[in-house]
């Protein structure tokens, strides 16, 4: 049994506008809502023995956070430059190539490509996957290479807004 925990990042910040892309900080927002997903992760959440965040700053802040309050070793968390701005399928091969002796992995990336990674690999049918939006998939195989289109046992979804 193999366990992905998907995680687009918190709310960022457009205050300024002179930043790239890639340097958005978090918003006042996403500093509250990362770290109360963060700590419904660690309440009912699957274990994690690998997190995997995209470079981008709101992305890697909303890591940080998230694996905090999971107690998790943040500073173990793993930067891809290619999560930036990923396609599915990039996100697919990325995940295909996970070490078979780990059962949870976790990912921080972006839309669009994180609500596509989700609708692909369940048989869930997203419009969106809010910001510190998090689903959890379960796949009954025995290694990463077997995980594709529409092959998930189980998916969960939370955001901060949902009732619970």
């Amino acid at each position: 049994m193999k366990t992905l925990v998907i995680v687009r990042h918190a709310k960022s910040s457009w205050d300024n506008p002179g930043l790239s892309d890639h340097q958005r900080p978090l918003s006042k927002r996403g500093l509250k809502d990362a770290p109360l997903m963060g700590a419904r992760l660690a309440e009912s959440g699957p274990p994690v023995e690998r997190v995997i965040s995209s470079s981008a700053t709101r992305a890697l802040t909303t890591a940080e956070l998230v694996t905090h309050e999971m107690g998790l070793p943040w500073d173990e968390i793993q930067i891809e430059d290619a999560l930036y701005h990923a396609t599915e399928e990039d996100m697919i091969d990325l995940i295909n190539e996970q070490d078979d002796y780990l059962d949870g992995l976790m990912l921080f990336g972006h839309n669009p490509g994180m609500t596509y990674l989700v609708n692909d690999l369940s048989d869930l049918d997203l419009d969106n996957l809010p910001t510190s939006g998090v689903a959890v998939l379960q796949f009954d195989v025995n290694s990463w290479s077997e995980i594709g289109d529409g092959i998930a046992l189980a998916a969960e979804i939370d955001y901060p807004k949902k009732d619970r």
